[in-house]
């Protein structure tokens, strides 16, 4: 018995197998006796009436549809070890002909899909140098001066400068019509913090405290209220106070406030915040020197993805957000509601993200079987290790939660990538 494989669009395709002989009689055989222990005949206990007059009790067509039950599973996998097919889905079965003779099945079946892969080494990718500047640190220690800085009120000839907070009452006319949700009274704006549509702080520059002004504007054509998108406004605008932040001075009590293990004066907040900033940059520049090696990559490879893998792959980012709302004590169907949305808007917005994941995860497997890479059980038990102490977990609970496979694979996919990593920019 040989299965014949026809692949059509998208990884889909046919597995189709004609059964006969013996194993097909035996099949029906089979499914005789099954069909039989539930047939009740006046006159006999269930299991005992004669084979003669269970024959004529059942029909032919239920025994062969019987016998197809039988076999079909050992006929599918037959046929899968064959063609070494790799499934992505569920396969159909239809049944093509049927007799007492012989039957033939055809299988629906998405595979994994082949991926014929481009240029995957030498890539022309270069990692961006980290620096870290000494204002980048200094902006840290502002944003702490920020957060405990004193208010003081301006000398009242002054006027409103860029970074003073104007405590301001105002108002928005549209063609000399107030408008929704366009006034507010007694309002601290700092000037420059971008607060308001473009326009309207700078236009408070030069103010003194008491005095009131049109401030005529225009607002952004994409601005989220639709009738006033793009339309001419005016607001009615007084200043009551013009306050100036007072920054206290960054010191070693201020220091030992923020309770950092080792970190109690200036000199040493200085050289931890570079070091923390350092190590930040040196993610995000990682991560982005990474993104662009992959999307070569894929770029440079050929591939047919079929729906159902972005499907799952979209399911799965819809499960795992689900969790994490979940954590903050909403559920899917809340969220939804609450955000205005359908499901298939919320799956819409994971598409593309899908997408790109089930492209990546081929081709850094195709990686792994071209080069042969593989991992050895060493590697995996020091994997095991590593995220025990990552996670603060038992090492035997994550064995219990992580088959050795799945870390076995993560592992192999890791070195498809860093061996695109080594060869990149040479």
């Amino acid at each position: 018995m040989s299965a014949t494989w026809e692949l059509k669009e998208h990884s889909t395709g046919e597995l189709t197998s004609t059964v006969s002989g013996d194993v097909w009689k035996q099949a029906q055989e089979k499914a005789f006796k099954k069909i039989a222990k539930s047939v009740t005949i006046p006159g006999f206990r269930k299991g005992k009436v004669p084979e003669n007059l269970l024959r004529k009790q059942i029909g032919t067509e239920q025994v062969l549809y019987e016998a197809v039950d039988v076999i079909a599973q050992s006929v599918l996998e037959d046929g899968i070890k064959e063609h070494a097919l790799e499934l992505v889905d569920r396969p159909s079965l239809n049944v093509k002909s049927i007799n007492k003779e012989e039957v033939t099945l055809a299988f629906d079946i998405t595979v994994k899909p082949d991926v014929t892969l481009g240029e995957y080494k030498n890539l022309d990718v270069k990692k961006e140098a980290v620096t870290v500047s000494d204002d980048d640190v200094m902006n840290v220690i502002k944003s702490i001066q920020d957060s405990k800085a004193d208010f003081m009120i301006k000398e009242e000839d002054a006027t409103v400068e860029n970074g003073d907070t104007a405590v301001i009452d105002f108002e928005g006319f549209k063609d000399g019509v107030a408008f929704d949700n366009g006034s507010g009274t007694s309002y601290p704006l700092e000037i420059g913090s971008g607060t308001f549509i473009p326009g309207f702080e700078e236009q408070l520059i030069g103010m003194k405290a008491g005095e009131t002004k049109d401030i005529n504007l225009t607002f952004p054509k994409e601005y989220q209220a639709e009738e006033l998108a793009g339309q001419d406004i005016v607001f009615k605008v007084t200043v009551h106070e013009i306050k100036v932040k007072e920054l206290p001075d960054f010191t070693d009590e201020m220091v030992k406030e923020l309770k950092i293990e080792d970190v109690e004066t200036v000199g040493a907040y200085k050289e931890y915040t570079l070091k923390q900033l350092t190590e930040e940059k040196e993610r995000q520049v990682e991560d982005k020197f990474v993104d662009q090696l992959l999307e070569t990559v894929v770029h440079n490879a050929q591939m047919d993805i079929p729906p159902v893998m972005l499907e799952s792959e979209i399911d799965e980012s819809v499960q795992v957000f689900s969790n994490r709302i979940a954590q903050q004590g909403f559920d899917l169907d809340t969220y939804l509601k609450l955000s205005n949305m359908r499901m298939d808007d919320l799956r819409a917005q994971f598409a593309n993200e899908a997408d790109s994941k089930v492209r990546v995860r081929l081709v850094l497997e195709k990686i792994a079987d071209v080069e042969h890479l593989e991992t050895t059980n060493e590697e995996i038990e020091t994997e095991y290790t590593k995220m025990a102490e990552q996670y603060k977990m038992e090492e035997s609970l994550l064995k219990n939660l992580l088959a050795n496979d799945m870390v076995a694979y993560d592992l192999r996919l890791r070195k498809a990538l860093d061996l695109i990593k080594e060869t990149a920019g040479k």
